[in-house]
């Protein structure tokens, strides 16, 4: 597994993504070229994945997220050290946190 700030990365063996996965819409990179898995609504910063892949999202805000590396690639941010990752796919989890009466996506 690997941790950047609130994103959660966790290796998925393929036959064990959920029904459907690689059939989900592919979201855009941003205007820089990279795969946004969490943007900071807050200070504008990104945890993203630099190099080839593709990320797929459920929708909803609570919907679930895969990455697909083929060659492996970085997750950066601006305020911590890039995390190098092997080819392979990946869920990509974003820590939630509890208000009363609610759980949310944490923001940043």
């Amino acid at each position: 597994m690997y941790r950047q700030g609130d994103v959660l990365i966790v290796p998925v063996a393929r036959e064990s993504l959920p029904p459907g996965t690689e059939a989900l819409p592919q979201q855009p990179r941003d205007g820089r070229g990279r795969l946004v898995l969490a943007l900071g609504e807050v200070t504008g910063h990104a945890h993203a994945v630099v190099g080839p892949g593709t990320l797929v999202r459920e929708s909803g805000p609570f919907g679930a997220s895969c990455l697909h590396l083929p060659d492996g690639g970085r997750v950066v941010h601006e305020e911590h050290a890039a995390i190098p990752l092997p080819k392979g796919w990946y869920r990509v989890v974003r820590q939630r946190e509890y208000v009363p009466g609610a759980v949310r996506v944490v923001a940043d």
